[in-house]
C-alpha cells in the first residue's frame, strides 16, 4: 500500500455524492473484499471527514471542480453503496466519520474498447485515479467565504435533518473546526506547489508523512510515483518491497501504509489490515482481455528467459533485489526522497509498540521485482513515463514525451492504456517526461532486440 498525502485522505472524505462517472455492475463480493473495499483500517479518527460536511462540500463548490467532475478524478463507484470504493464510514464519538483504505490507491478500472463497461481489479493499481486534485479542491473550499456554518447547514438540510443536538454539533463545533483544519492543512502542504503535479495514478508516497508525522526537514525532494498492485504477496516473501526497496518485511510495509492513509498508532486497524495482508497473499492478477498468439507468446518465452527473467522471474539471481541506480539509470528523484534520517525516524516512531517497525533503511536503488500482471501494471517505470511495454523496449531517446495518462481503454497491441487522441486527452493528465521527477530514462534492457524478438516478448508477457 502506498503513504497518501493527509490532504488527500482528508479530501478523498469529501469528494462522493456528486461523482458523475458511470456506475460499474458488480458481482456479490466476498466478506475479505467488502472489508478492501470499505472497511475501516483507522484512518477515521484523526483524518475523518463529518459525514454531512462530506457530502455538501462537492455541492456548495461544484464551481471549483475540475471540468467533467468527479468521474473525471477516477473515482469508482458501485451501485447500492454510499460511498465509492476506497472510502470507509467509522462512528466515533457520536459522530459519523468518513475515511479511506487501502483501495483508494489499489483498485484499477479497465476497458477492452472505449464502448465496453469498466471491468473493477481489486488492488489493482489504481492508474486511473487523480488524488492530488483533492489537494486543489480542498485548498479553494477551505478559504472560502461560503464555507461557514448557516450557509453549510442550509445545504446540509437539503439532504437530511438533523436533531436539535447534532444540529448544534454540527454548527458549532464540527463545522468550525473542519474549516480550520483544512485551513491549516493547506498551510502545511504549501511545498506542494513548489513540484510537478502527480497527475492521475500517481502520488507522492514519502514526503508528506516524512515532513508532517516524521517531523523532518522540508527539502526539495520530488517523490511522485505509480501506485502499485497488491497482488500475489506471498510470492515476494523476502524481497525488498517498494520501489526502492526501502523494507523487506511485508507485514511492516502494510502497517506502515495504514499510518501514511491517515490512522495513528492508537487508531490503526491492525487486525483488519492483518486479514488483507493474508487475501494479499494468494489474489491473482487477473488474466490478459485479449487473444494471444501462442506461437509467438513461445518465441517470446525464449527471448524473455535469456533477456529478462535473471531479474523479473521468480527465482531469477537477482529478482527482488535493489538494482543500483547507476546501472538501472532511471530517474531518481523518487530515491532521493526517502532518507536515512527518515528511515530511522520512522523505526522510532513506533517503538513500545506490539508491531513496532525495525526494518525501514534507505537504499540506492530500485528493486527488480516481479512481473505477475505486467499489462494492467501501465505506465512503466516506478513514475510511470513509459506509456507501452512496446515504448519501453526502446532506447529512451525513441520514448514517447508528451502523452496522457489515465484513460483506461487498453490497447492490446502495444500493451499498454491509450495514451493519445481526443478521448485520452480529455479523460486523462498530460505527461511532460522533461518535467522534473518525470524522467523516462533508464532501464534500456531489451533495446537491442530485433523487432521480430520485441514482437515475441511483447506477446510472451501478455500472458504473465
Amino acid at each position: 500500500m502506498t503513504r497518501l498525502v493527509r490532504l488527500a485522505v482528508a479530501s478523498c472524505a469529501l469528494l462522493l455524492l456528486a461523482f458523475v462517472g458511470p456506475e460499474t455492475a458488480s458481482r456479490a463480493a466476498s466478506p475479505i473484499e467488502e472489508q478492501f473495499k470499505y472497511g475501516s483500517i483507522g484512518s477515521e479518527d484523526q483524518e475523518g471527514i463529518p459525514y454531512w460536511i462530506w457530502q455538501v462540500l462537492p455541492r456548495m463548490f461544484a464551481d471549483k471542480l475540475p471540468a467533467g467532475g468527479y468521474g473525471a478524478l477516477g473515482m469508482i463507484w458501485e451501485p447500492g453503496h454510499d460511498l465509492p470504493i476506497g472510502f470507509s464510514k467509522k462512528t466515533i464519538w457520536g459522530v459519523s466519520r468518513v475515511g479511506v483504505n487501502c483501495a483508494f490507491c489499489h483498485t484499477a478500472s479497465v476497458r477492452t474498447s472505449a464502448s465496453a463497461a469498466p471491468t473493477i481489479v481489486l488492488a489493482g493499481p489504481a492508474h486511473q485515479f487523480n488524488p492530488q486534485a483533492y489537494s486543489q479542491f480542498l485548498d479553494a473550499t477551505s478559504v472560502d467565504p461560503r464555507f461557514n456554518a448557516t450557509e453549510m447547514m442550509a445545504a446540509i438540510a437539503t439532504l437530511t435533518r438533523l436533531s436539535w443536538v447534532d444540529s448544534a454539533m454540527y454548527r458549532y463545533v464540527l463545522i468550525p473546526a473542519v474549516k480550520r483544519g483544512l485551513q491549516e492543512h493547506k498551510e502545511r502542504f504549501a511545498w506542494m506547489s513548489s513540484r510537478p503535479a502527480w497527475g492521475k495514478g500517481r502520488i507522492d508516497p514519502q514526503n508528506p508523512f516524512k515532513f508532517t508525522t516524521l517531523e523532518q526537514p522540508i527539502d526539495s525532494t520530488i517523490g511522485n510515483a505509480d501506485m502499485p498492485p497488491l497482488w500475489n504477496m506471498k510470492a515476494r516473501r523476502g524481497m525488498a518491497l517498494h520501489w526502492d526497496g526501502m523494507n523487506t518485511i511485508y507485514r511492516e510495509v502494510l502497517l506502515s501504509s495504514g499510518l501514511g492513509n491517515g490512522a495513528t498508532v492508537r487508531s490503526i486497524e491492525v487486525e483488519n489490515i492483518d486479514r488483507l495482508g493474508a487475501w494479499f497473499d494468494d489474489l491473482q492478477p487477473p488474466a490478459f482481455p485479449f487473444p494471444i498468439d501462442a506461437a509467438l507468446a513461445k518465441q517470446g518465452r525464449e527471448v524473455y528467459d535469456k533477456t529478462c527473467a535473471s531479474c523479473h522471474a521468480a527465482g531469477g539471481a537477482r529478482t527482488g533485489q535493489v538494482i543500483p541506480i547507476e546501472e538501472i539509470g532511471t530517474d531518481r528523484h523518487r530515491l532521493d526522497t526517502w532518507t536515512a534520517p527518515s528511515a530511522e525516524a520512522f523505526n522510532a516512531f513506533t517503538r513500545n509498540q506490539p508491531w513496532q517497525f525495525t526494518h525501514f533503511r534507505k537504499t540506492n536503488g530500485m528493486v527488480a521485482s516481479l512481473l505477475d500482471g505486467i499489462w494492467l501494471r501501465a505506465p512503466y517505470l516506478h513514475n510511470g513515463s513509459v506509456p507501452s511495454l512496446t515504448d519501453l523496449l526502446e532506447p529512451a531517446a525513441q520514448r514517447p514525451t508528451n502523452f496522457y495518462r489515465g484513460y483506461d481503454v487498453f490497447d492490446p497491441v502495444r500493451v499498454g492504456f491509450v495514451s493519445s487522441g481526443r478521448e485520452a486527452e480529455q479523460a486523462g493528465s498530460q505527461y511532460d517526461v522533461t518535467q522534473p521527477g518525470n524522467g523516462n530514462a533508464g532501464h534500456e534492457y531489451g533495446v537491442a532486440l530485433s523487432p521480430d524478438q520485441k514482437r515475441a516478448l511483447v506477446e510472451f508477457m501478455k500472458t504473465l
